[in-house]
């Protein structure tokens, strides 16, 4: 990743896009490189541009949101961009849609500017952006809808007991420090631990351990 993070901004509202531009170019380690105001250009642009971060709005004209999540980031593309999703609402089904879809996190499009500033500079730095409260109320409301018949790799016979745990614990959208606070142990415990769930579960991030937890069973949806 160069010095200044490179931002694609794509929301068919102009005064909504304008508006994230302003606020990210304002940063001195951002820099917003383009912008798109339908999913079509989004892809060609990402795929173009490449950016660290793709700031991407879910309902767009010509390509919505998910399908141009997949096609930068989705499990087949051999070098994703990250991509942080901005919704409306916080119950919004298809947010869980593109996470599955390869997204990096999401926010709320209600959110200050810090969070959208700091969510940029998360995504950027490989880490996914899960907001606790409505990662617990989204996926919990949507994550039965999506479960597979049978687990597609059982945790339980490749994760130690506390990695397990910790999975659980990411599930229920608790960052590094809280699951750190939660079991009394360092962050980089924590981090250690969520570096071995993903490389044994063999998960790009964490927003994908939170849908595979749920996906299979291994948190509570209610």
């Amino acid at each position: 990743m160069s010095e200044r993070i490179r931002v694609l901004v794509c929301d068919d509202q102009a005064l909504v896009r304008t508006g994230f531009v302003t606020i990210l170019d304002a940063q001195e380690d951002l820099e917003v490189v383009g912008e798109a105001g339908d999913g079509r250009a989004a892809v060609e642009l990402g795929r173009r541009l490449r950016p660290d971060v793709v700031v991407m709005d879910i309902r767009m004209p010509l390509l919505d949101g998910i399908e141009a999540t997949r096609q930068l980031a989705g499990p087949g593309v051999a070098e994703p961009v990250r991509t942080l999703v901005v919704t409306t609402f916080n119950l919004d089904e298809y947010v869980f849609q593109a996470l599955r879809a390869g997204a990096s996190g999401f926010l709320l499009k209600d959110a200050t500017p810090q969070q959208l500033i700091a969510g940029v500079r998360t995504v950027a730095a490989g880490e996914a952006l899960l907001a606790p409260a409505v990662t617990r109320e989204l996926i919990g409301r949507f994550g039965t809808r999506v479960r597979p018949a049978a687990p597609e790799v059982a945790a339980g016979q490749v994760l130690a007991p506390r990695e397990l745990e910790v999975l659980r614990l990411i599930a229920t959208g608790l960052s590094n420090a809280e699951i750190a606070a939660t079991l009394v142990i360092s962050s980089e415990t924590v981090k250690t631990y969520v570096s071995r769930i993903l490389t044994k579960l063999d998960l790009r991030d964490r927003v994908q351990a939170v849908v595979y937890a749920y996906r299979n069973g291994l948190a509570d949806p209610g």
